[in-house]
């Protein structure tokens, strides 16, 4: 049997993460995109979105197509970005949570000795092992995929995968706790801080105050909009410091206009921080 007659297909949150390299791969074909994903377009073939599809016929619905998908390119450059900053201040062990169809551990250029963990449920790893071994593909570093649900005591399966809390770890949350219900996410912030050493890095996702009104109201069923429950704190910054946590928080559209990437749109109300959040443990 081929990989391809055992991949499992994409179902519930995780299929968002093919939807996610389908967009990785519209902006790898750009002549000046932020990033190049290489493997993007095979995780979109391989869940059935590639080629993509044609604009939906409702402008609303495609406003906000454009809109999700601008914001996807750009909190991969912010992440990027913060990745190769905690590489080069010496970090060597990254933490990908709910780490989905990423592939940085391929892309990127890691310095020796780095450590990838992608933690996920078995079913989008399988998928994702699939496609990486039907593309021959070659991490670029030590990569470790610890299958466990975030739900569960995933501390500890990290740990058992090699994970050390004494050195510093850079983690990430990309697109990740607008799906977690507002207890599950402190409990998943509690238990980062508790894994991480001094000089440890963050960088998370959250979403912004009101996206779930603006988009998840007339949301389709089994869309990612339809599945998001959680928006960012009335303070981002001071949440995270009460965590132990120094934090900086960056608007999308601040973001992509420092990127050469503006977001055209006057925005629907006014822009205030947060979204993208970059974090060092004290």
């Amino acid at each position: 049997m081929t990989d391809e007659q055992e991949r499992v297909q994409p179902s519930g949150v995780w299929a968002t993460a093919v939807g996610v390299a389908r967009v990785r791969a519209l902006e790898t074909e750009r002549k000046n995109a932020l990033f190049r994903d290489p493997l993007a377009r095979a995780f979109a073939a391989a869940g059935g979105l590639w080629p993509s599809s044609p604009p939906p016929d409702d402008e609303a619905a495609r406003r906000r197509r454009l809109a999700v998908s601008w914001s996807i390119v750009i909190r991969t450059k912010f992440l990027d970005d913060l990745l190769q900053q905690a590489s080069a201040s010496g970090v060597r062990q990254v933490v990908l949570l709910g780490a989905g169809m990423d592939s940085r551990a391929f892309r990127m250029n890691w310095p020796e000795g780095t450590r990838l963990f992608e933690v996920d449920t078995a079913a989008p790893l399988d998928f994702k092992a699939a496609v990486l071994r039907q593309e021959r593909a070659v991490a670029q570093c030590e990569r470790i995929t610890v299958a466990v649900d975030l739900r569960e005591d995933w501390p500890d399966a990290l740990a058992a995968a090699g994970h050390d809390p004494a050195e510093p770890t850079v983690w990430i949350a990309e697109g990740l706790l607008i799906y977690l219900p507002e207890d599950a996410v402190e409990q998943l912030l509690a238990r980062i801080s508790e894994q991480s050493a001094a000089g440890s890095r963050m960088g998370l996702t959250l979403g912004s105050r009101g996206v779930i009104e603006r988009f998840g109201a007339d949301a389709a069923p089994g869309s990612a909009a339809s599945m998001w429950v959680s928006e960012m704190p009335d303070d981002p910054v001071a949440w995270l410091a009460r965590h132990g946590w120094e934090a900086e928080s960056h608007s999308l559209r601040e973001r992509a206009a420092a990127y050469g990437r503006p977001f055209s749109t006057p925005p629907q109300r006014e822009d205030q921080p947060g979204g993208l959040i970059s974090a060092a443990r004290r």
